[in-house]
């Protein structure tokens, strides 16, 4: 019989499952105070959904032996999404929605073995109508992720930085390269790939335009202004800057520092609007904790016009990030409920139930003991905070 978990997959200890339900317990409390209500999407989807349309590459799916094509969620805004556009497709928008759970994601190892990666993420979903104006639900869905930083006391200590592009702005910028070259040259500029773009069949000027462009990152204001000089009046900046403009004093506020970055896209292809990772410094390097985005497209394909954009928390690494001890607060130590002889069960499970019905944490000792000096050395050696004896 196998003796380790499958590559990828993780036992947790007691404090480790007690870090992440307290993680995820407070940043519920900050999306229910926002508005935000929890639903549960399946762990099982069509792969038609967990694909998002091609926005998900299915390498990364964890498929399964079924009669229809089925795989474990890779994340859960699709699943959401489309839950959205059918079963709560009545309900009145702005539709806020919450969730946590596990997702999966099939990879390879170093090695070129096939791994299994699983993670606990938290989020929302925000789904708004087209005819709202677009900065109110970008800036409702930045403000809330700098709530929640605030809940988890995610400061200036750990050097947050909030990178934000958006999709349609480097879709402008791609404008002006040729046809047969934009693909290539896209993925040049999300991969920050200098060689790639070096090598593409393009005039010098452009290509020159292009590799600033790749290093044009840093001070949203000083960015969008760079970026007015190349693309003139585009109604997107405008958008833009104005949703910014509510988030930075919040932002600076809190030690959040902002980066604009034009070419950043995140790991999934999901988006078409706005686009965030948030990244703190770890012990050792950067840890990125959220990203998200809009997805006015991936609602579109589930057949409505809503707006569509959210984030979501990778739970562990926040847990990794501030610590274990940090989030999973002590709770009170358990009593030890002892008894001299086994004609004395009944009466110490009675005991035990008192403590219990009381409000105090205790837990039985199966063997007797034969005095209580001995069943208070047991009692520390697993770490209770009293004996509760009947001699």
């Amino acid at each position: 019989m196998a003796l380790q978990p499958a590559a990828g997959a993780r036992d947790l200890n007691p404090r480790e499952v007690e870090g992440n339900r307290w993680l995820c317990d407070q940043l519920a409390s900050v999306y229910r105070q926002w508005g935000y209500a929890e639903v549960a999407p399946p762990l099982v989807e069509r792969l038609e959904t967990l694909e998002a349309g091609g926005g998900i590459d299915d390498r990364e799916v964890v498929r399964l032996a079924a009669d229809e094509p089925l795989g474990l969620r890779p994340e859960m805004t699709a699943s959401i999404a489309r839950a959205a556009c059918t079963r709560l497709a009545t309900r009145p928008r702005p539709l806020r929605l919450w969730s946590s759970g596990t997702v999966f994601r099939s990879g390879t190892s170093d090695s070129g073995q096939h791994r299994l990666e699983e993670r606990l993420q938290s989020g929302v979903e925000l789904l708004a109508a087209l005819a709202e104006p677009v900065s109110a639900a970008d800036t409702e869905l930045l403000r809330l992720l700098l709530a929640c930083l605030r809940r988890l006391e995610i400061g200036s200590q750990h050097r947050p930085t909030l990178l934000l592009g958006h999709h349609g702005v480097l879709t402008a910028l791609l404008d002006q390269v040729p046809g047969e070259q934009r693909t290539a040259t896209r993925q040049a500029l999300i991969n920050y790939d200098p060689l790639s773009l070096a090598s593409l069949d393009l005039p010098g000027h452009q290509r020159q335009g292009l590799q600033q462009l790749m290093r044009l990152r840093g001070e949203p204001e000083a960015v969008l202004y760079q970026l007015e000089q190349q693309l003139g009046p585009v109604p997107l900046l405008d958008q833009l800057a104005e949703t910014l403009k509510v988030v930075a004093p919040a932002a600076m506020a809190q030690g959040v520092r902002l980066q604009l970055d034009p070419s950043f896209q995140p790991h999934y292809d999901l988006y078409d609007g706005l686009v965030l990772k948030l990244v703190c410094q770890g012990a050792e390097a950067p840890v990125a904790i959220a990203s998200g985005g809009r997805y006015d497209g991936l609602v579109k394909r589930f057949g409505e016009t809503d707006a569509g954009l959210g984030f979501s928390f990778d739970v562990e690494a926040i847990r990794e990030l501030l610590g274990t001890e940090a989030t999973a607060p002590e709770r009170a130590q358990a009593l030890l409920v002892a008894y001299r002889t086994t004609t004395q069960l009944a009466e110490a499970l009675q005991l035990l139930e008192r403590c219990h019905a009381a409000g105090e944490r205790a837990e039985l000792l199966h063997q007797p003991c034969p005095s209580e000096e001995e069943a208070a050395l047991i009692a520390s050696d697993r770490g209770c905070g009293g004996v509760r004896w009947l001699g």
